[in-house]
């Protein structure tokens, strides 16, 4: 399971749409690491400005790596998160994820980032099974 719902929410959803700010908030209680690793990128991004900030570390343990693929791999996750924290995120292998400034996504920098070129130069054989 990916989302853990509180019963309230699963019934407002059941009755029809819910607000953004209440899926990012399971979402962030749900997938804490996952919300940590973006909230972090997303934040070194605004601060620093520039077209992308990421994060490269290897999560430290299975459970933290799978909700970093629960979130991405998620559309309304994903979208959920890109829209709470106004950029547009990126994943390569099992770990690598960006955050790029929203009028960065046309561009050379991102075009490269989500490339089958930037994933093959972005493999190496210890990252082979994660």
């Amino acid at each position: 399971m990916s989302l853990d719902v509180p019963t309230a929410l699963q019934e407002r959803a059941e009755a029809g749409p819910v607000d953004d700010a209440e899926f990012v908030a399971c979402v962030r209680d749900s997938l804490p690491y996952a919300w940590a690793v973006i909230n972090e990128v997303a934040a070194d991004l605004h601060r620093d400005g520039g077209e992308f900030a990421d994060h490269t570390v290897p999560p430290p343990s299975e459970t933290q790596r799978g909700q970093l693929l629960r979130a991405l791999a998620s559309d309304a996750i994903r979208g959920g998160l890109e829209r709470h924290f106004g950029v547009k995120l990126a994943f390569q292998n099992c770990h690598r994820v960006a955050a790029f400034a929203t009028t960065a996504v046309n561009g050379a920098a991102y075009r490269d980032f989500v490339s089958p070129r930037g994933q093959l130069l972005n493999q190496s054989p210890e990252l082979r099974d994660c």
